[in-house]
């Protein structure tokens, strides 16, 4: 069912600016948007997107649109500004402008598919997600080896999880904790709650590779 207020043809245009934006961290270019719904004129994209910020699924900015979601009260961007150029090469005159924001969605593309659960218990040190902390995790299944959270009979755990035919084996990051094995029978829940991407401490955000982004 499409969002309300948008036509069907809107809600494919929106899906497919998040999903862009998602898996490139950017926004298409006016020709990529032409390209993908056959657009002969680049002013039928700018009355799409017209459209939406009418209905108030996009909101803009001088240096083009954003999602509401990143977008504060006063309409300023939510995130951290970029405010030009600079040589990793030889020395050059430095570039001052304004280059848009780097915004949450920008870190972790998918964001509006993320929330966050404190962690209780050391059983995670060894990938360096202490008691404490808050764990992100995604809307998303889990793959075999991967870092997850899973629910069992109303019991949740944070842990490395892989898949056999019998079930799973929760594997801990620390040796002084056991494997967990899950073995359902029919009448007994097991769902995935989400798939690790990064946690947040004191020190900084972390992404999945482990290194910190503040």
């Amino acid at each position: 069912m499409p969002r309300r207020g948008l036509t069907d043809k809107q809600e494919v245009f929106l899906d497919f600016l998040k999903d862009y934006v998602d898996r490139d961290g950017d926004w298409p270019t006016y020709r990529e948007i032409s390209d993908e719904f056959g657009f002969r004129s680049p002013n039928s994209v700018t009355q799409n997107l017209q459209a939406l910020e009418k209905k108030g699924f996009l909101r803009r900015q001088d240096d083009g649109f954003y999602f509401p979601e990143e977008v504060e009260e006063d309409g300023e961007p939510i995130g951290i500004p970029i405010r030009g150029i600079i040589t990793a090469g030889k020395l050059q005159e430095a570039v001052e402008e304004h280059l848009g924001t780097i915004t949450l969605e920008t870190l972790f593309p998918g964001l509006d598919r993320i929330f966050a659960i404190r962690v209780s218990g050391n059983s995670m040190m060894g990938v360096d997600i202490n008691d404490g902390d808050y764990v992100l995790l995604m809307d998303d299944d889990i793959p075999n080896g991967g870092i997850g959270a899973v629910l069992f009979n109303g019991e949740t755990s944070l842990k490395k999880v892989f898949y056999d035919r019998d079930g799973l084996r929760l594997e801990p990051a620390n040796e002084e904790y056991d494997d967990i094995l899950i073995r359902p029978d029919v009448f007994e829940e097991v769902r995935v709650l989400g798939r690790y991407v990064g946690h947040v401490n004191r020190t900084g955000i972390f992404r999945q590779s482990g290194r910190a982004l503040a």
